[in-house]
């Protein structure tokens, strides 16, 4: 494995600067007695050193010791290794970056201002509706998902069918999938994500820390045991989103056999060759096989009479609102649109 890892590094042309900015990631954290707070963190790029004013977080600190793996004492750790670092006023939570800043002050005005940030109310996730969260990503256009199932063919069919969901107006991306119970470290991730980013749990649980975790970090954690209850609820959440989908129902078609011109505009004189003319329903001119124009009926009327329908083998005048253009031998088809009930 390590053969490997060091072959695509060199492949890749995967470099880190000793000399360049701190990158480094907790990768665990705890309380020790004797010791205090104690983060273990993996070094990426840059160095950091004995009597650094680091920040982590919300939390601060100049680092009084750097143990390595085989508990010996270090001066400085570079790319690549993962150090315990002692001095940090608070337990860093796992997935923190830490910073390097130039004196302790300015690393305690840093902490303090996210800590203030952190403290002000903020829209929670975690207790909003699957209609809520897909409203948000149909905002951005996508939607970030974490699945975890109770077996590797239970998230195989979640993930086939939530692909098989995913349309041009709410792509649905998956950053995690795995087996198991919901974890802290799915809620880290989850926070941790730009835009949108929902937990879901097919079979399994999230246990007590991740769901205390979860409120804190805002995140929302839906859970189901069947899977048809999870696709109906993503799929009622969508069609609500995007809005009722219409479609077209032809009611009838008219022939104009003449033009007349009066004070409200220009009516056709029509006869009804199929169907039936409604006076609330839209017509759509033909002209030579070619679309004209499509509007609304304005007035349908019978001799003198306005009437609400003429059949078919009848003849009627109809004035189409805003369109004077029509012509002998246009056809008039008439049609109204209604919703596509699901």
């Amino acid at each position: 494995l390590l053969e490997m890892i060091l072959l695509v590094a060199e492949m890749e042309d995967i470099r880190a600067e000793p000399n360049g900015p701190l990158e480094a990631i907790i990768i665990e954290s705890h309380l020790s007695k004797g010791r205090g707070p104690v983060a273990t963190a993996v070094i990426r790029n840059g160095t950091l050193r004995e009597r650094d004013c680091i920040v982590a977080g919300t939390t601060y600190g100049r680092v009084k010791a750097l143990i390595d793996e085989t508990g010996k004492r270090v001066r400085e750790a570079g790319p690549g290794k993962a150090v315990e670092i002692l001095g940090l006023e608070e337990v860093p939570p796992v997935g923190t970056k830490v910073e390097v800043e130039k004196n302790l002050n300015a690393a305690k005005r840093l902490a303090a201002a996210r800590q203030t940030a952190a403290a002000r109310p903020r829209r929670s996730r975690a207790t909003m509706s699957v209609e809520d969260l897909f409203r948000e990503a149909a905002e951005e256009d996508k939607l970030q998902l974490i699945v975890k199932a109770a077996s590797t063919g239970a998230l195989e069919a979640v993930r086939r069918e939530i692909e098989g969901m995913s349309g041009d107006e709410v792509k649905v991306e998956f950053i995690h999938t795995g087996v198991g119970t919901i974890s802290e470290s799915d809620v880290l991730l989850a926070a941790s994500v730009t835009g949108n980013c929902l937990i879901i749990g097919f079979g399994v649980k999230p246990d007590p820390k991740a769901v205390r975790l979860a409120e804190q970090e805002g995140v929302s954690i839906l859970t189901y045991d069947i899977i048809y209850d999870l696709l109906d609820e993503i799929e009622r959440a969508i069609k609500r989103i995007l809005g009722p989908e219409y479609k077209e129902v032809r009611l009838g078609e008219a022939e104009v056999r003449d033009v007349f011109k009066v004070p409200a505009g220009i009516v056709a004189g029509c006869y009804v060759t199929d169907g039936k003319i409604v006076r609330n329903g839209k017509v759509r001119v033909m002209r030579n096989g070619a679309e004209v124009h499509t509007g609304e009926i304005a007035s349908l009327r019978r001799f003198n009479d306005d009437v609400r329908e003429v059949q078919a083998g009848r003849e009627c005048g109809i004035r189409i609102k805003d369109f004077e253009d029509v012509r002998i031998g246009d056809r008039l088809v008439v049609f109204t649109v209604e919703e596509v009930q699901s």
